[in-house]
């Protein structure tokens, strides 16, 4: 077996883990039909395989993909035309990201296709704006300012049953097929700069590119006024025997990879193009890509088979079970577990640890950050399931906590904001959008609440979580440092003034 398949699945198997495990013991508890929780397992062990599938496809075609492209747009001497590549290259990939294909089919009375290309425009345009601020050296901080005031001024004016799927929408960009495209194209632009802050402009790319879908989809909202209580989803599939439960994955099978077809044309074009102009790639480099593609296509079938089969079924089953009963509340330490285990399994989550241990010199070690993630996401996934029971208004989270995480960008170095914007993503993984939301959006109905409104906007206060805390520990860390300093030379002064008055008792 390839190493890094192995890794892959390793790295599947520590994120889909966690729970099954928790759906295990829920079930010990609750009314859970076995051919569904059959269903769960045979989901889990295709997202395992799936998921490592489809990172290893990604690394092969889609990170070497972002890095032609980027070195030969830095060549470039016209803005408009890198601008307009941006566009289309940003809303292609989003239109083929996973995790946006399973929340777009969890939205009610809003058709698949029109949120899929709303939000992958919005990606496109914005991370044309992203390319834009590394071309031109704009301030990050200044612009997440003007973007995120745009953000909730139009959020004022779109209904609200719009304004947690906007933010959702926003975290579900940032998932393993348009980072490591996005972030190599971002590092190959940076590449051709020599002056210091070139590192750091090439972080902040995602967070920037995320804030398209949310500003689209609020626009969007304008125009689409769904109904979230007419919310009418599938019944789940009854099984008895090995043979239905094959079966039901089967017929699942020739619509799915329709749709993953449809969704990669766009990106097989757009390489055969750049390929057809540039000669970047040699035939050894073409085969890769081809290859990585396969793995590609292989892995997003079997994990959106395993979403839409297996875990959106118990999840919403779960939710339903637990909020129609007394035992609600119950949901609140399950959302912590949940958080805390999940966001620990991440890989793009070490990732980010790595990040912030280099550019503090070890100063705020992996195991630091591992653990302020963990409980910081494990307390946005409870607050979220606390929403979601209280009907507590979602703006009443995001306006203050975007206030806070922007306030801190004011304080702490530029390629922490960036490093932290970026990670807004890194925490809402596809376990977020597969088993989360469905959590949420049962739990919801048991309550007789408005899917739209209180079900949806789970997504976004856990992308939230790091934002404010990856800023807060390293503005905790350079305060430490300053106050030692300060203190060391305080004690310097003080040895110095003993040092004078011994010298004038001698002299005396």
């Amino acid at each position: 077996m390839d190493p890094r398949l192995k890794d892959s699945l390793f790295e599947a198997l520590g994120s889909v883990l966690p729970i099954t495990i928790i759906v295990l013991g829920l079930s010990l508890l609750i009314d859970l039909e076995l051919g569904m929780l059959m269903l769960f397992l045979t989901g889990a062990l295709l997202l395992i395989l799936g998921m490592g599938l489809f990172q290893l496809g990604a690394e092969m075609s889609m990170q070497p993909l972002g890095n032609g492209i980027g070195a030969q747009m830095s060549r470039s001497r016209k803005p408009w035309l890198i601008l307009g590549l941006c566009i289309v290259m940003g809303t292609m990939i989003t239109v083929a990201e996973p995790d946006l294909q399973v929340l777009a089919t969890q939205a009610p009375a809003l058709p698949k296709s029109v949120l899929v290309w709303t939000v992958a425009l919005g990606a496109g345009f914005l991370f044309a704006l992203a390319i834009l601020r590394i071309v031109r050296r704009f301030a990050l901080p200044v612009m997440l300012w003007v973007l995120y005031l745009l953000v909730f001024l139009a959020a004022c004016f779109a209904p609200l049953d719009f304004l947690g799927l906007a933010f959702d929408s926003g975290g579900v960009t940032t998932g393993p097929i348009t980072v490591p495209f996005i972030m190599a194209l971002g590092a190959g632009l940076s590449a051709s700069r020599i002056d210091r802050d070139s590192t750091s402009d090439s972080f902040g790319l995602m967070a920037l590119t995320s804030i398209g879908p949310v500003l689209s989809v609020l626009i969007l909202g304008l125009i689409y006024q769904p109904d979230g209580n007419q919310y009418a989803p599938e019944a789940g599939q009854e099984v008895f025997t090995a043979r239905e439960l094959t079966r039901a994955y089967l017929q699942a099978a020739p619509e799915t990879l329709r749709d993953i077809l449809v969704s990669l044309i766009p990106i097989v074009l757009l390489l055969l193009l750049f390929q057809l102009f540039w000669r970047f790639f040699r035939r050894t480099d073409l085969l890769k890509i081809a290859v990585g593609l396969v793995y590609t296509v292989a892995g997003l079938l079997l994990f959106l088979m395993g979403v839409n089969i297996g875990f959106y079924p118990v999840g919403r089953a779960i939710g339903l079970s637990l909020g129609s009963g007394r035992a609600g509340w119950i949901l609140i330490p399950i959302g912590l577990l949940i958080g805390y285990y999940t966001v620990k399994a991440e890989p793009a989550v070490q990732i980010l640890n790595r990040q912030v241990e280099e550019i503090t010199d070890g100063a705020i070690p992996q195991k630091t950050m591992n653990r302020a993630l963990s409980l910081a996401v494990a307390a946005s996934v409870a607050l979220s399931m606390l929403r979601v029971l209280t009907r507590l208004p979602l703006a009443w989270i995001l306006l203050p906590g975007y206030l806070i995480a922007l306030l801190l960008s004011l304080f702490v170095p530029k390629i922490v904001v960036g490093i932290a914007f970026d990670s807004g993503g890194v925490a809402s993984g596809s376990m977020a959008t597969a088993f989360l939301l469905p959590l949420a959006i049962g739990a919801s109905e048991a309550v007789g609440g408005n899917i739209m409104q209180d079900a949806f906007g789970v997504i976004a206060v856990t992308a939230m979580t790091p934002l404010i805390t990856v800023q807060a520990i390293n503005l905790i860390y350079h305060l430490k440092v300053r106050r030692q300093a300060a203190a060391a030379q305080g004690a310097e002064s003080d040895l110095t003034d003993e040092i004078v008055e011994l010298e004038d008792e001698t002299h005396d």
